[in-house]
């Protein structure tokens, strides 16, 4: 066996992860900006192609009070896009190679755009469509509930549904106000732990489903293609086909349908040993991650490359550089030899 065939039975399968709604926070991987040149460049790209809507994003994003909130589906969509596209990149520059992609929700259009699928014009259009036109939808939200999905059964139907699978005893449900209100009083009657997410829609549920038709519309003329590297699918819990991939009513239909990201998780590390990177804010699919078996008993390993939550510029890049350090550890001398160094 040669030198370079042995590096590279040595490196590690790289998979980069991307959080989707509800993982923004305020100046969320804001020290990065001016610090960081291709995360800063990313960033710029994604908030030019909307124009003025990302001028003011960013100054709010940036501001220590934003006149616009986070939670606001006008700076969440973009904001998020923009650092999970932005990290992917950053990570990308080290000289790492991804295996395969993962996105949660939102995450999965990053995804896709890293992926080959979508072109980043093409991928912010569709983004920003979906914000406006869910203005013409019922307001709502999302409640993450610690218990399995056949423990909140009784707990839905009608329209409140469960819009996300994130482990086996983390649970999504998704509906407008008045009865997901109604349901958390009875979750809170018989005692059972969830938290309200930083969401104002009702994200994958059928509140939705008036977004399907026009984003079908909207994504038929777009030259999509199929991923260059494999993309899997948190809606179909593996890895887009090409014919899959291309296809508008699969983007169309995900706002409506569940996200299983558990599932998808669980396949994705019975097919081999991975390192699992969170390139995106607030360490959420980290924190999930880490209780999969495969990580817990150390065959598989899991980099945040963002603290879980705003702690200032230095902690933004002290955790970055420590996620490339032990990456580039893993991912042997390929990655290293290429591996830029911004973050000091």
């Amino acid at each position: 066996m040669t030198s370079a065939s042995m590096a590279s039975s040595r490196r590690r399968s790289v998979v980069l992860m991307f959080p989707g709604t509800g993982a923004q926070h305020p100046r969320m991987a804001a020290g990065l900006y001016l610090h960081e040149p291709v995360f800063t460049a990313a960033v710029d790209e994604v908030l030019g192609l909307l124009g003025p809507v990302g001028d003011e994003a960013r100054a709010d994003w940036l501001a220590a009070a934003p006149v616009v909130p986070m939670e606001a589906d006008t700076r969440a969509a973009p904001l998020l896009f923009a650092v999970n596209y932005a990290m992917g990149r950053l990570v990308e520059s080290w000289g790492v190679r991804p295996d395969a992609y993962l996105g949660h929700s939102m995450g999965e259009f990053t995804a896709a755009v890293l992926a080959g699928v979508f072109p980043l014009p093409d991928a912010v259009r569709l983004l920003w469509a979906r914000v406006l036109m869910q203005r013409t939808t019922p307001s709502g939200g999302m409640l993450a509930v610690a218990a399995a999905v056949e423990d909140l059964a009784k707990y839905v139907g009608g329209e409140v549904v469960v819009a996300a699978v994130n482990a086996p005893r983390h649970t999504v449900l998704s509906g407008p106000d008045g009865p997901l209100e109604a349901v958390a009083g009875r979750l809170v009657a018989d005692g059972l732990t969830f938290r309200r997410l930083a969401a104002r829609s009702p994200y994958h549920s059928p509140a939705l489903a008036p977004l399907v038709t026009p984003t079908e519309e909207l994504v038929r003329p777009m030259r999509l293609g199929a991923p260059r590297v494999p993309l899997h699918s948190a809606y179909t819990t593996g890895p887009l086909g090409p014919a899959e991939a291309v296809a508008p009513a699969f983007w169309a239909g995900q706002p409506t349908a569940p996200v299983l990201f558990w599932p998808t998780l669980d396949r994705l590390l019975a097919e081999r040993d991975r390192v699992l990177v969170e390139a995106g804010p607030a360490q959420s699919l980290t924190v999930i991650a880490r209780g999969h078996a495969a990580v817990r008993a150390g065959r598989s390993e899991v980099l945040a490359t963002l603290p879980p939550r705003a702690k200032g510029p230095g902690e933004d890049r002290r955790s970055v550089r420590a996620a490339r350090e032990r990456l580039l550890a893993l991912t042997g001398p390929h990655a290293a030899a290429s591996a830029p160094v911004h973050s000091g």
